[in-house]
């Protein structure tokens, strides 16, 4: 592998501008996340159907962030560079998916709202993690990674708190007349909005560099230029994966399975266990999903927190053992749901969840970063989702089954299940290897091993 290409240092504004974006996708995925569940089953799904509906956001995830990567290693022009085509086009689609998604009259039809919203999140976000890695030298790219969890952790603040705003503040119905409440309709009609501004923002105030070496990148464009030779290089990608990318692998599997329980059973487990009813259609269902939206602000409020302390952190006791311990405490947050019954102490598992979260979008990213070749960094992020999308596959195919025969659709069994696997999660980083680690060590070797060399005059 050749060796990092060194990046000027950027000033603090030029990194919140480039990652102003993320505030965007993440009220998008926010609104899905807290909202995909409760629209279908307003629409009349059963719970142990919801798994299934959800498998669009890891299928589309599975098949276009590879894709998108691999395309937008390839893409140069002179305005719009290389990232942000992908970012321009894919904010406009998924701003007109959420838009329809809430409007759909029938089960079927938001589960095909939610493929097209999920592509459209994907096409969008993919080549924002490979963006890191082009522009911020190895030392900014911990703050870099940070600075896209403020803003993921902020965006998803208010992403999920809109549809109560628009209920209990704004007074706007959230009762199920004719398909999803108008307080959910308004709400993605918002983030709609929220989401093609924020990323329009990044994409007009925010160069790119060229490729390293122009000539040959155009030489290589040629060579892999047809579908044929771009499915085999994608194929070879996959058996070249650094270690460090396999390693971190395990982790993310165990991770995402975790969140996938917590954004597909929240609402279903809160609805029957602290507001008693299993009955979508009722007013305490909507009051339910209202209130979730509220617990998933929370998490989303504390990793926004938490962004900027981590890599001070990690700097201390290094990235690999800080991703563990916040993993340790999000998988106890996880369980704990299950023992609470009161509306108001939900909160507190959602301090730790949040904790969980954060170091999950900025640690294994900065690791990442540091153990691939710049010319093919969005391919593998893009790739590197498969590990986040696989484990999303897993669980809805196995969670529903798993509910349905063994707790007797019984919803709140789904966060024990996530709380487990954050556990292993959390244990697998043991076997991690940071790269930038090793060299920072080496680096401190030599000057060492320098600084005990007799002067020469």
């Amino acid at each position: 592998m050749p060796p990092p290409v060194d990046r000027p240092r950027l000033r603090f504004r030029q990194i919140w501008n480039m990652s102003v974006g993320f505030f965007g996708i993440q009220i998008g995925f926010a609104l899905q996340n807290a909202n995909a569940s409760r629209i279908f089953q307003t629409l009349g799904a059963s719970v142990d159907r919801i798994p299934l509906l959800w498998i669009a956001a890891p299928v589309t995830g599975l098949l276009v962030q590879p894709i998108i990567g691999y395309l937008s290693d390839r893409t140069w022009h002179k305005f719009w560079g290389r990232r942000r085509p992908y970012f321009f086009v894919g904010s406009l689609l998924a701003a007109i998916a959420l838009v329809a998604m809430p409007n759909s009259k029938a089960v079927w039809q938001a589960a095909v709202m939610l493929w097209l919203m999920d592509a459209s999140i994907n096409i969008t976000m993919e080549p924002f993690r490979a963006f890191v890695g082009d522009r911020l030298p190895s030392a900014q790219r911990t703050l870099g990674f940070a600075m896209q969890t403020f803003f993921i952790g902020l965006g998803a603040v208010l992403g999920s708190q809109f549809p109560y705003l628009m209920s209990h503040i704004l007074h706007i119905s959230n009762a199920v007349h004719e398909g999803t409440p108008l307080s959910v309709k308004y709400a993605f009609y918002l983030g709609a909005f929220c989401f093609f501004a924020a990323v329009s923002w990044t994409v007009f105030t925010t160069a790119e560099y060229p490729p390293e070496d122009i000539v040959t990148w155009k030489n290589q464009k040629q060579l892999t230029r047809g579908w044929v030779k771009g499915v085999r290089e994608i194929a070879k990608g996959f058996v070249q994966m650094p270690r460090t990318m396999l390693q971190l692998a395990v982790v993310q599997f165990f991770t995402w399975i975790a969140f996938f329980a917590l954004w597909i059973y929240t609402t279903a487990a809160v609805a029957q266990q602290v507001y008693h009813t299993t009955d979508a259609q009722s007013q305490a269902f909507q009051d339910a999903g209202d209130w979730v939206g509220v617990l998933f602000s929370v998490y989303n409020g504390v990793s926004a927190c938490m962004a900027f302390l981590l890599p001070w952190i990690a700097r201390h006791i290094k990235r690999t053992h800080t991703h563990l311990i916040c993993l340790l405490i999000g998988s106890v947050g996880l369980m704990s749901i299950y023992f609470i019954h009161q509306q108001w102490l939900l909160i507190w598992p959602m301090l730790a969840i949040g904790l969980a979260w954060a170091s999950t979008l900025t640690m294994p990213y900065a690791i990442l970063a540091g153990a691939l070749p710049p010319e093919k960094m969005g391919f593998y992020m893009g790739v590197f989702n498969f590990f986040i999308v696989i484990p999303q596959i897993v669980a809805a195919v196995l969670l529903g089954f798993l509910i349905r025969f063994f707790f007797h659709n019984e919803s709140i069994y789904a966060m024990l299940i996530g709380g487990t696997c954050m556990l292993i999660a959390a244990l697998m980083n043991l076997l991690v290897f940071d790269q930038d680690d090793q060299r920072q060590k080496h680096r401190s070797s030599v000057a060492q091993q320098k600084s005990f060399l007799p002067e020469t005059s």
